[in-house]
């Protein structure tokens, strides 16, 4: 069965996943541990995980084996890429379309995954709202890849 685009399905799991966040963000940051690019990879590879921010879905990353990922942000075309791990505390992102590293820090607490983009102080903080095994659903030019 082939997995809706993020525009199409249900806003139901959407709204369950968009008030876990909020409870989420009530939480203490102490609660939370850095993972590492090994805990990262363990946790991630073979999901599809939809990330949020202030309350709103942001986009969504499937994370295909060997540190492969697919990207897309809500209703937009799917991007591929890769990750590694920058030999610090980040785990970078490059995609075909750009080649400029994305780096973020990533947290695991009770409601999921915190991400930290760190390329800028003091900017986008993402959370996992949602999880799945479903492929991502590409809306262009990258279907079926």
């Amino acid at each position: 069965m082939r997995a809706l685009p993020v525009s199409a399905r249900s806003p139901a799991p959407v709204l369950a996943a968009l008030l876990a966040l909020a409870t989420l963000l009530a939480l203490p940051a102490h609660s939370e541990t850095r993972m590492t690019a090994d805990e990262f990879e363990a946790y991630a590879t073979g999901k599809t995980l939809t990330y949020g921010e202030n309350g709103r879905v942001y986009g969504v990353e499937q994370y295909l084996p060997n540190r492969r990922v697919r990207w897309a942000f809500v209703d937009d075309t799917c991007r591929l890429g890769h990750w590694y791990d920058n030999g610090g505390d980040e785990i970078c992102f490059v995609y075909e379309h750009d080649a400029t590293p994305q780096c973020w820090t990533f947290h695991k607490g009770p409601g999921g995954l915190r991400a930290r983009f760190t390329n800028i102080p003091d900017s986008t903080e993402l959370s996992e709202v949602q999880q799945t095994d479903e492929p991502l659903a590409c809306t262009g030019p990258d279907v079926g890849v």
